[in-house]
Formats: structure tokens, C-alpha cells, sequence
């Protein structure tokens, strides 16, 4: 009988050891998969980092100068309204050497606006177009019945855009109709 149970011993304490390597097995094959798992999280993480880094990198490089070209613009602004005070100067229309300032002022003009454009800076064309929120800011309604509403009728100052980002609005009159309810009343005060 003690062979017996020798026998009975052995076998059950290898049974006992089999499903301990496999409770390890298991466990180890789980630990694996976590890992793997947590290996696999780790890198998307550093791969969406890069990518935002690489943006944030391309950005600066694009729109790094965004505010030193929108005071810029100001530059351009007062050259062309100090160009127009003197055209509309009584006083200096009569001095000889007025055109040849003027034909400096506008090769000046004409460089600033060079160094912009090279520098992916344009002008926004706005007379004659439909008004749009995103690029223009309207300033004023003008009634003109030969305009459609809601077309620019005028602009104020002009806008810019850097690259496809809008660096200042354009400042701009759009048409309207003709206010009939205005002219009723101003019919009706006349014929009494």
C-alpha cells in the first residue's frame, strides 16, 4: 500500500506542478500581452507628439512674423495717406519739385509692397465683390440701386492676408437698397 500511496503522491504532485507551469504560463503570456500593450500606447503617444511638434515647428516658421507684418502694414498705410495729403495740399500743388517727390514716395511705396508680396503678404480685392465676414469688416451701408446688396461699393482701407491666414480685415462700404420707407415719409412732409 505505501507503494501505493507513493504512486498516488508522485502523480498528484506532478499534476500539482503542471498546473502550477501552466497558472505561470498564463500569467506570463498575460504579462506579455500587457506589456506589448503598453509598448504599443507608449509609441502612438510619441508618434502624436511628433506630429504636434513637427506642426508647432511649421507654424512658427510660417506665421512667426504674423505680428511684425501686421504693424508693418501700418508703414504702408500712413506712406499712402501722407501721399495723398499732399497731392490734396493747395498750398504745395504749386511747388515745382512736388512730382518728383511723389515719384519717390510711390518707388517706396512700390518696394514696400514688393517685400510683402515676396513675404506672402497680398492685398485683398475687394471693390466689386460679395461682401465675406471671414476677410472683410463692413464699416458702413451705401444705397445704390445699381449694386446688388450686399456688394462692396467701397473700401476704407485695405485688408491683407499672410499665406492663407488673414492678417487684417478690409475695412469696406456695402450697398444696400434704397430705403423707400425714408422716401414716403420725405414725399409726405413736402406735400404739406
Amino acid at each position: 500500500m505505501s507503494e501505493n500511496n507513493e504512486k498516488k503522491q508522485e502523480h498528484s504532485s506532478k499534476d500539482t506542478q503542471r498546473k502550477d507551469e501552466k497558472i505561470k504560463d498564463v500569467s506570463v503570456e498575460e504579462k506579455l500581452k500587457e506589456t506589448e500593450d503598453k509598448l504599443l500606447r507608449s509609441l502612438a503617444e510619441i508618434e502624436n507628439q511628433r506630429r504636434r511638434f513637427e506642426k508647432e515647428i511649421k507654424d512658427a516658421f510660417e506665421f512667426g512674423s504674423f505680428n511684425f507684418a501686421k504693424e508693418s502694414l501700418a508703414i504702408l498705410d500712413n506712406l499712402q495717406r501722407a501721399k495723398q495729403a499732399i497731392k490734396n495740399d493747395e498750398i504745395l500743388k504749386n511747388n515745382k519739385d512736388l512730382d518728383k517727390f511723389l515719384e519717390n514716395i510711390s518707388i517706396i511705396e512700390n518696394d514696400l509692397v514688393s517685400i510683402f508680396e515676396k513675404n506672402r503678404i497680398k492685398k485683398i480685392d475687394s471693390n466689386g465683390k460679395k461682401f465675406d465676414p471671414n476677410i472683410h469688416q463692413a464699416m458702413a451701408e451705401i444705397e445704390d440701386e445699381k449694386s446688388e446688396i450686399g456688394t462692396i461699393v467701397q473700401e476704407i482701407q485695405p485688408g491683407y492676408m499672410l499665406g492663407e491666414r488673414l492678417l487684417r480685415p478690409a475695412l469696406v462700404g456695402v450697398s444696400k437698397k434704397k430705403n423707400t420707407k425714408n422716401e414716403k415719409i420725405e414725399e409726405k412732409k413736402e406735400e404739406k
